[in-house]
């Protein structure tokens, strides 16, 4: 940007002024972009679905790639990370169609050798999951750093020290070039359980010759999601849902049938929606079983939801009381692999807990930068201690009051979003395009349950 500005006044080697012009040019976006005009207080209720589950629908369209024929995924979610992600396979020859509302079919036959798009791959951190098939498929791809949101440095080393263990070799550049003259089953124990790099060495395995046995994995709902649908592709994998899978390798997959579960952070998100604003809201077509720690958590900060075959109902009287560790002892929430609370509703539990009495301490193990977003919670009237990176201690139940904030990733914007209809007066959030990423038509599906909440576009 810095660069860009410099050109902008000729060849101005004033660095103040170039970075006055950066700043003006960052508020001219701010401005000219679309944002969201909420007004808090107004009674949320009504009966709602969760979307699919966007971290299974993207590695399921990657591993359709992996077919000799089509495949059609059912309950895509119809966010800005799935159609980033169907233009960037698009452009490798592979068509790609909607065919319904929430349905695409997806066409590898086509598939040729190609670099990726560097500009699409910075949009998402799925473009890394096209490694494993690509790898598969032809021996060699050229992978352009991938994007996402800026919650702190992800490492990527997991990914490429699996696909080593299955034969590729890695050229670490301005780009990250891997080959492979053949993948060979091997025993691959991953430095970290990270859930996409289990799924690029699941998707390799699938093709590699000899059997691979997949230690310390993943073990995520969409893992398993992933793992059923190569299955049906004709793969052989054992242990889905384990931290260990043994897979078999194929020569070839066929195209099959893939559907994307519900999404178990929506879930999470609505009921912390309901938490805070004192609301009654039905959940349907949900599953139970994905929602054993999300509970527990919600529970611990006096929320109590009843699970009724695949409905959460969440009434309008809910405690709201934080529990105490025995003793009166300040408690502790806090994220890890699955089956424990998922990183990306610890923003939303943040928000809950500013609205429930007691203290607690969020405690983020996983990315050293996602909780600074919780200053423009503060600005909203919200009692937190940002201790470190990693910890946050909150004190409620307090009140919050309408501000102009902004969206820093998926998870956090969302939480925005819930603190502003919990608010006295009117928010406008801005940068919602990292919402838009991650939560299908959310403007008007809160609308349905009776949020105030409007999106502006200020160039019409």
């Amino acid at each position: 940007m810095y660069a860009v500005a410099k050109g902008v006044v000729g060849g101005c080697d004033s660095p103040g002024f170039c970075l006055f012009l950066c700043q003006l040019w960052r508020m001219v976006r701010h401005i000219m972009n679309e944002f969201f005009r909420v007004i808090g207080g107004a009674p949320i209720q009504g009966t709602i679905r969760p979307a699919g589950n966007k971290n299974a629908a993207l590695p399921m369209i990657t591993a359709a790639l992996l077919a000799d024929s089509p495949s059609d995924l059912v309950n895509v979610p119809r966010i800005a990370d799935v159609e980033t992600l169907l233009q960037l396979v698009g452009e490798l020859g592979v068509s790609t169609e909607w065919t319904g509302d929430n349905s695409v079919r997806i066409d590898p036959s086509g598939i040729r050798p190609a670099s990726l798009n560097a500009e699409l791959a910075a949009r998402i951190r799925a473009s890394i999951l096209l490694a494993g098939p690509l790898l598969a498929r032809f021996g060699r791809v050229v992978l352009p750093p991938p994007g996402g949101d800026v919650i702190g440095r992800r490492r990527i080393d997991t990914h490429f020290l699996a696909l080593e263990a299955l034969g590729a070799e890695v050229t670490v550049g301005a780009d990250y070039t891997l080959e492979a003259k053949k993948l060979v089953g091997a025993t691959v124990f991953l430095d970290e359980a990270s859930v996409t790099a289990t799924e690029n060495a699941l998707m390799a395995a699938v093709l590699a010759d000899g059997t691979t046995s997949l230690q310390n994995a993943a073990s995520e709902p969409h893992v398993q999601d992933l793992a059923r649908g190569l299955v049906s592709m004709g793969a052989e994998i054992e242990g889905i849902g384990s931290n260990t899978m043994t897979i078999h390798g194929k020569k070839s997959l066929h195209g099959s049938t893939l559907e994307v579960g519900p999404d178990h952070i929506e879930v999470g998100s609505f009921i912390g929606l309901a938490a805070v604003t004192k609301g009654a809201i039905t959940i349907e077509g949900v599953r139970p079983a994905e929602l054993r720690s999300i509970l527990a958590v919600f529970d611990r900060l006096g929320v109590h939801p009843v699970l009724e075959d695949d409905r959460v109902i969440i009434s309008a009287t809910q405690e709201r009381r934080i529990r105490p560790d025995l003793g009166g002892h300040i408690p502790k929430i806090e994220d890890g692999p699955w089956p424990a609370f998922p990183a990306d509703l610890m923003s939303i539990a943040i928000v809950v807990a500013t609205q429930c009495e007691g203290l607690v301490l969020a405690f983020e193990k996983m990315f050293e930068s996602r909780l600074y977003w919780v200053d423009m919670l503060i600005g909203l009237g919200a009692k937190i201690v940002l201790c470190d990176p990693h910890r946050a201690l909150v004190a409620g139940p307090a009140p919050l009051r309408g501000a102009e904030v902004r969206s820093p990733d998926i998870r956090a914007g969302m939480a925005m979003l819930i603190a502003a209809l919990a608010a006295e007066g009117e928010s406008q959030i801005y940068n919602i395009s990292q919402i838009d990423r991650g939560y299908e038509r959310i403007d008007d599906r809160l609308r349905a349950l009776g949020a105030q909440i409007e999106r502006i576009d200020p160039t019409q």
